[in-house]
């Protein structure tokens, strides 16, 4: 099978082990809702940080029960996923504003100026496609089909490469 990723195709040959934890991965990813949803307030920007971080927390998770197959494709995609998430998270850090800045009194969950706020909006924009796309490299490995609505369905097509810096 091949692993398509930006600039890349990558023939691989998955282990039954990454094809069991890929299935794993994928059930658990595919219905997170901050992976499929769209924000609308500072409220809703904290929810996707959290999310985010649980993400990270299983993506880690799986790439130690991978850790004999560090070279293979599977760990591979779920190193990707959790790079991007922590590229977000230092881009989330030079965003955030004062934590602790009293919410807008007469729209409660906004304290973030609009710009900050929108920046978070295109950030988890990027971030979604991203995770998505890995996801459904993931799902391959898995020898599932590719959900056919939220994340995955949500950014077919082929890998955002302005997003990525190639080297």
């Amino acid at each position: 099978m091949t692993i398509k990723l930006p600039f890349v195709d990558i023939d691989v040959d998955p282990q039954d082990k990454e094809r069991r934890i890929a299935r794993e991965v994928v059930i658990r990813l595919r219905d997170r809702r901050v992976l499929s949803a769209w924000e609308c307030c500072d409220n809703c920007i904290d929810s996707a940080l959290a999310s985010l971080q649980e993400i990270r927390q299983t993506l880690v998770d799986k790439q130690v029960e991978l850790s004999d197959l560090q070279d293979g494709p599977l760990y591979l995609l779920l190193d990707a996923m959790a790079l991007g998430i922590r590229q977000f998270r230092t881009f989330e850090e030079l965003l955030r504003r004062d934590e602790n800045a009293p919410p807008h009194p007469r729209f409660g969950d906004f304290h973030r100026p609009m710009d900050t706020r929108q920046a978070y909006f295109d950030g988890l924009e990027v971030l979604r496609g991203h995770l998505s796309r890995c996801l459904g490299q993931i799902a391959k490995i898995a020898d599932m089909p590719v959900p056919d609505e939220g994340i995955i369905a949500n950014y077919q097509g082929g890998w955002q490469l302005e997003a990525y810096e190639e080297i």
